[in-house]
């Protein structure tokens, strides 16, 4: 039976790049899974847009000297532009900006209007940083001061990347603004709070225990983590840029932008539907029982997804439906390294400008975070595509038609009386279909990837078993040959419908290989049964079919023009990539996208001289990390062990954000070894790690000399 779907990614923010790890964390998960239902026969439409308000994107606006507008139109196009380059298909893809999509103010209000007249809202002036030199109050992220808590000198005023704890910026001793230097002032300011509490304890986590039993592990293990620490958010924030507040007294405030984004799931429907005529269907979908609606994010969505958001729609009182699942993916790392553009950390796009699409979109499907961390490395993006795509799936399409073209006049031959061998391939296919459509019904992406090939390579057995290039030479044996080749041409077809969600344009290649003119058939198109039917190819022989004419062309080394279904990855390629992502690292280029360059972030100011003495009663002492873990206690710190020459120390760092347990395994640090021992959440930290901030605000730890020993000490 056909059912209603809705599917949306996270909008991407309008503010720079994205990269690998965005598309595989919520773009191409969603558009397999979209391309999949349809196939199913289901009612499927696929929204999502730049999310494009916010301090950050004001910030960047006003030093680059444009406009919020086309600052925003700018990474607008550069976003929706690598995402087409993936072959990721909107049904809509807009903004939340009022001059792309006009529905997205009103709606944004009227959540405000419905949850303040519903009692979820509450207002409330208070104190907060401003800042005297850019005359702007300071969002807590943006002011950095020491934490009141363990002492770290550079805690932001949201949280301490040391000891992992919320903060309260105002009790942050010597705070300071991170956008001019300057000591901000507090300053009287009205907001309002979204009390997640109050639906917590009244439905909200009923709920989730009715759905979470059929989510993802990784995602129902950190809502049940969330629901516990559930407190009230502000949803407001003084500033020039973004949907306004609706009500009295709200001159000079927004919306914060993450309470205005996920609304954009609905203005995006709005505007699409309103487009296409349909103005009705944007509450038929988004009011009905019916719907099933599905988030597909990233880690650190998962939050706002799962917890935020179905607060945000039940507490309207509107009628709006709650997510049927959100399938967040985890952190996908290239290398042992989180991506970062800023450092030079990343894929560019000349370095796969020339690799087919769909190349690309199985390799990231088999490196898929899908419940933990996993990564790109240019050697397994290799293997993926030579030794899954070319040698088995490739290799099996390409001989089998031309084989066809040699010996039977580029006839596929007519389907005959089928022997136990045939039937038994003919099952396995149908096998293939079950396991891969169960699969994608529940995220597992990667293992439906691992059916598709595992039937590649049961094809390419029985084509090597029954030895048509002998059976061919013998003229009573010929038909037996005719046979396998019909029976192999089957195989290509039902490759191409399985392949179809994660690689349409070769699954299309196939059907247009064949003679299949148009969508790819459905699931039940595969079997025995289907293909005595005709449901694949007609029953009788097929003249007339393009073969192996419909494969993509290449011109070889001598010049030659040749067709293939895949090309391999020469191993000379990998370690040029690996030398050029290297290069890079040690000498980031700064990637300046707005029209005119912005200035220089300022310099954090000197801190206060002190006397020799002081410095040299610091011990530091060269280390290497040997073992390391999350804490179970606290998401933001990781339980490290470092050798230090004489001892192995425990000691706690808040590099959660920047680093994963396995890449820290014997990485050099630098560790100030006599400071007094404290605990961080339950667990001893002896000593505190050398660490400075990326581009992005992210700890990245100081490291000594390659050729200097544990436990020598820096002076």
């Amino acid at each position: 039976m056909s059912e209603r779907v809705l599917v949306t990614s996270a909008l991407p923010y309008a503010n720079g790049p994205i990269h690998f790890g965005h598309i595989v964390g919520a773009y191409l998960p969603a558009d397999v899974y979209v391309r999949f239902r349809r196939m199913l026969g289901d009612d499927v439409h696929y929204v999502c847009g730049t999310d494009e308000h916010g301090v950050a994107i004001t910030l960047k606006a006003e030093q680059a000297g444009q406009s919020y507008e086309s600052y925003v139109d700018h990474w607008h196009a550069v976003i929706r532009d690598s995402l087409a380059r993936l072959g990721i298909e909107f049904d809509c893809f807009t903004g939340t900006a009022h001059h792309r999509n006009p529905y997205h103010r009103e709606l944004a209000q009227q959540f405000f209007l419905d949850l303040q007249a519903n009692g979820y809202l509450a207002e409330r002036t208070e104190e907060q940083f401003y800042s005297e030199r850019s005359q702007r109050f300071l969002p807590d992220r943006y002011v950095e001061g020491t934490c009141y808590h363990c002492g770290h000198e550079k805690a932001r005023g949201d949280e301490c990347p040391s000891c992992g704890r919320f903060l309260d910026a105002r009790r942050l001793k010597d705070p300071r603004s991170t956008i001019d230097g300057s000591v901000p002032v507090l300053k009287a300011t009205t907001h309002w709070y979204l009390d997640l509490a109050r639906a917590r304890d009244e439905w909200l986590r009923a709920w989730f225990e009715s759905k979470g039993a059929d989510w993802k592990p990784n995602v129902r293990n950190f809502v049940l983590g969330d629901l516990d620490e559930l407190r009230e958010r502000a949803i407001t924030r003084d500033l020039p840029w973004g949907v306004p507040v609706p009500a009295p007294g709200s001159d000079g405030k927004v919306l914060y932008v993450w309470f205005d984004a996920p609304i954009g799931y609905l203005s995006i429907s709005r505007q699409y539907w309103e487009a296409r005529g349909e103005p009705a269907r944007f509450e038929e979908f988004w009011k009905s029982a019916d719907t099933k609606l599905f988030h597909f994010i990233g880690k650190d969505n998962i939050t706002f997804h799962a917890v935020v958001f179905p607060a945000m729609l039940r507490g309207t009182g509107a009628g709006w439906i709650l997510p049927e699942n959100v399938p967040a993916n985890e952190f996908f790392n290239l290398e042992g390294r989180k991506f970062n553009t800023s450092s030079g950390w990343f894929v560019p796009a000349e370095s796969v400008a020339d690799d087919p699409t769909d190349a690309l979109r199985y390799a990231l499907c088999t490196m898929m975070p899908e419940t933990a961390d996993s990564e790109w490395t240019w050697e397994e993006y290799r293997s993926r595509v030579n030794d899954d795509l070319a040698d088995n799936l490739g290799n099996f399409a390409t001989r089998t038609l031309r084989f066809v073209e040699r010996f039977f006049d580029a006839a596929i031959p007519a389907l005959g009386e089928l022997t136990p061998a045939d039937r038994e391939l003919f099952d396995t296919a149908e096998a293939a279909r079950d396991e891969l459509v169960g699969h994608l019904h529940a995220f597992r992406f990667r293992q439906a990837c691992r059916a598709l090939t595992a039937l590649g390579n049961a094809c390419n057995r029985y084509y090597d078993q029954a030895e048509p290039w002998l059976k061919v030479k013998d003229d009573a044996q010929r038909p037996r040959a005719a046979q396998v080749m019909r029976v192999c041409a089957e195989m290509i077809g039902s490759i191409a419908v399985l392949s179809a969600p994660v690689m349409p344009a070769t699954s299309a290649t196939l059907l247009r290989a064949l003679g299949h003119v148009g969508a790819p058939p459905r699931f039940d198109a595969i079997g025995a049964a289907a293909a005595q039917t005709g449901r694949l190819l007609p029953v009788g022989a097929v003249v007339g079919a393009p073969l192996t004419a419909a494969f993509p062309k290449f011109t070889d080394d001598q010049g030659r023009e040749k067709s293939a279904l895949f090309l391999k990855i020469a191993e000379e390629r990998v370690k040029k990539e690996l030398e050029r992502l290297r290069t890079r690292a040690d000498h980031p280029v700064a990637t300046a996208p707005a029209t005119s360059a912005a200035p220089a972030a300022a310099i954090e100011p000197l801190a206060p001289g002190i006397e020799f003495d002081a410095f040299a009663a610091v011990d530091m002492r060269a280390g290497t990390i040997v073992a390391a873990d999350r804490h179970p206690r606290a998401d933001r710190l990781l339980v490290l062990s470092v050798d230090l020459g004489f001892e192995t120390r425990t000691i706690c760092a808040g590099v959660a954000a920047a680093y994963t347990p396995d890449e820290l395994i014997g990485r050099r640090v630098i560790a100030v070894a006599n400071l007094a021992a404290r605990k961080l959440r339950g667990i001893e930290s002896c000593g505190m790690l050398l660490a400075t901030d990326d581009a992005e605000g992210k700890p990245r730890f100081l490291a000594p000399d390659p050729a200097t020993p544990n436990g020598a000490r820096v002076s």
